[in-house]
């Protein structure tokens, strides 16, 4: 159906029209004694009350927000998932609301759920409805709880009902419309998993997610939000992951990822509408996400995809929760709809290294199915990169009071990634120098000897640590370390210590137990160790990628006073780490005056291998064969010795 032409205003300027829902039913939505929760009903008043203030209300279509029916929610929905969200507000669920909610990741439920989660599902219907019919430029659902979460049995990560998923099978089902191609933007600072699997085999629908991802270490902490995955059967290739591997990107990280990847292949997509997961977490100052993203980088994120589907945009709140950072985001969106582009901000910063490499591994990953993606990016334009930097707060981290003292803070010309020059703005910012370009400087300067006692026994993959990349049976790529260099002397020895292998699986190698050392010493066992001369620096990259941790990394896990300490004690924990299986530090001895370090489980891991609570396992045949490689490649032993080496370490108890 054809667009009808929009009003004029009294200039002559024509003038988008712009519908904005908001409701304070879905306010009922509460904690269920009104404990604080960073998902409360002031998230959607805040961001309405910005923009009455802003006089944005007065300039848009207000609409009424509807019940979603259940036949549309069921094209998303299971059943028994549409049966317990329409009566988990009964009376009949009083006495075990609670424990429902328990089970769940993430939850909470009370008398007001069910209403909440119908309303804000049918409110994203309705402004797409009015969207696709052309009686609407663009709008935005001010809705909650948020939605991209959610699967097709399963309420999870504060969301209910997948409300945009829900609103694009709305729109492909009903012909009449003439949406058969949609692009779905989540730029919600957490993947979208619940929207992935609901279009993972539907090329009708484009669904781009960008996202903290951190290894599979961020919420909601697995491997759906990595850039392997693509899609399946006719879907292959039409879902794109961009997976920061830190927190605290920023506008300059999101605008490399929009000229890079997005918009070259919604380009070529040419969708009917763009629906996007206009989650507000990847804001300065959340409390939950950690990134950098300022009213003016949502401006222009969204400014360039008005280019497509004739602008037919609509945006559904999802995360976001510091009041003032979604309020500012929301205004900025909304002058952006009604073609009103007053926010002003820096349009010069560098992306972070990670941010470059993450754009590589996406375009090299996705070439097969977007040939704009198959150019190689310039070396000279990747060299333009900034440092992980150490910002200056006045109080923690996670909380800013005020946002909007606190803007980008790495400043270099953006020119190589052709930001619309509309928008130049004169905000400056503070920032510190990164704490990280110390650190490593002193410690590249120290050398260690890392031994290696599982699969980094085999060179090639413990160079996946150094330089990046994968093997052979790894499941998912390393990132690498800051400084690539290759070790300065590789060497074995063998130690009095005790190899065993466990846990049921892991994210690198799938099914199957890995390496530990036993780290209490024993003179009977025998244990081969492959010796690798790194820097300090490098051992502290190796530590962090095998515990796939969120830490930052703006200061060492492992300096030279933990050097000295596990010297003095035999072993340490490091704190930093400890969610991680190779957070346990332990020394070896000296080498030509060197120090010799490996790392394994710590003492309560021990007692949960020997109890079962975490299972004993052989290790898989790729894991295995890595083993095998290494200690006959090495020269230590033969292929029939290493295979019985590592078949008597996996058959003996501890």
């Amino acid at each position: 159906m054809e667009a009808v032409d929009s009003a004029s205003d009294s200039t002559g300027r024509s003038q988008r029209r712009v519908g904005i829902l908001y409701d304070e039913r879905m306010c009922r939505h509460h904690t269920p004694d009104d404990e604080p929760h960073p998902e409360n009903p002031n998230r959607i008043r805040a961001i309405w009350n910005k923009l009455q203030t802003a006089g944005i209300t007065q300039r848009c279509e207000v609409l009424s927000a509807k019940e979603a029916e259940d036949k549309y929610i069921l094209s998303v929905h299971g059943k028994s998932h549409v049966n317990l969200i329409r009566n988990i507000s009964s009376k009949q669920f009083n006495s075990r609301r609670n424990r429902i909610a328990s089970k769940l990741t993430s939850i909470y439920l009370n008398e007001g759920s069910s209403e909440a989660a119908y309303l804000a599902a049918g409110s994203v219907i309705e402004v797409a409805k009015r969207v696709a019919k052309g009686e609407l430029d663009s709008a935005f659902a001010i809705v909650r709880p948020p939605g991209h979460h959610a699967e097709q049995d399963e309420a999870m990560g504060f969301c209910l009902y997948n409300n945009v998923a829900i609103a694009a099978n709305f729109l492909l089902n009903e012909k009449e419309l003439g949406i058969n191609k949609i692009l779905i933007v989540d730029w919600d600072v957490h993947h979208g998993n619940g929207t992935q699997k609901t279009f993972w085999k539907d090329p009708r629908v484009l669904f781009f997610s960008v996202h903290r991802h951190e290894f599979g270490s961020f919420y909601p902490s697995n491997d759906d939000g990595d850039y392997t995955m693509i899609g399946e059967g006719p879907g292959a290739g039409y879902n794109i992951n961009v997976p920061w591997e830190n927190g605290r990107c920023g506008d300059a990280d999101y605008l490399a990822v929009w000229e890079h990847i997005l918009i070259p292949v919604a380009k070529q997509f040419n969708p009917d509408m763009i629906l996007i997961s206009a989650g507000f977490d990847a804001a300065v100052g959340d409390p939950l996400g950690g990134c950098h993203v300022t009213p003016y980088g949502y401006t222009m994120m969204l400014t360039k995809l008005m280019d497509f589907a004739r602008g037919k945009i609509v945006l559904a709140l999802e995360g976001g929760y510091n009041l003032t950072s979604i309020s500012n985001s929301a205004l900025a969106c909304m002058e952006v709809l009604l073609d009103e582009k007053t926010v002003t901000g820096s349009t010069e910063a560098y992306p972070f290294e990670s941010t470059w490499r993450v754009i590589q591994a996406v375009r090299q990953e996705l070439k097969a199915f977007w040939s704009v993606l198959a150019d190689e990016l310039p070396t000279k334009l990747m060299s333009q990169k900034a440092p992980i930097p150490k910002i200056l707060f006045s109080s923690s981290d996670s909380e800013v009071e005020d946002v909007e003292e606190l803007l980008q803070y790495v400043i270099r010309p953006l020119s190589t990634l052709r930001v619309d020059e509309d928008h130049h703005g004169k905000e400056t910012c503070l920032f510190a120098e990164s704490a990280s370009v110390s650190w490593r400087s002193d410690l590249s300067k120290i050398d260690i000897w890392y031994a290696a006692f599982g699969s980094n026994m085999w060179k090639p993959r413990f160079l996946c640590y150094i330089e990046g990349g994968q093997v052979d049976g790894m499941q998912k790529p390393c990132p690498g370390s800051m400084d690539k260099s290759p070790p300065k002397e590789i060497l074995w020895k063998i130690f009095p210590r005790r190899l065993f292998f466990g846990r049921e699986s892991t994210r690198t190698w799938g099914l199957g137990g890995v390496a530990f050392l036993h780290p209490e010493s024993k003179n009977e066992d025998i244990m081969y160790m492959c010796l690798y001369r790194i820097t300090l620096e490098q051992f502290n990259d190796v530590l962090h990628q095998e515990n796939i941790s969120s830490y930052d990394m703006t200061s060492p896990l492992f300096d030279l006073t933990s050097l000295g300490c596990v010297k003095e004690k035999g072993s340490i924990n490091l704190e930093a780490v400890k969610n991680g299986w190779y957070h346990n530090v332990v020394y070896l001895g000296m080498e030509q005056d060197i120090p010799i370090l490996t790392m394994t489980c710590d003492s309560s891991d021990i007692e949960n291998f020997k109890s079962g609570k975490i299972p004993l396992r052989a290790p898989s045949e790729d894991y295995a064969n890595t083993l095998v490689k290494g200690l006959v490649e090495g020269g230590q032993l033969s292929e029939e010795e290493a295979v019985s080496y590592i078949k008597e370490a996996a058959t003996k108890p501890l």
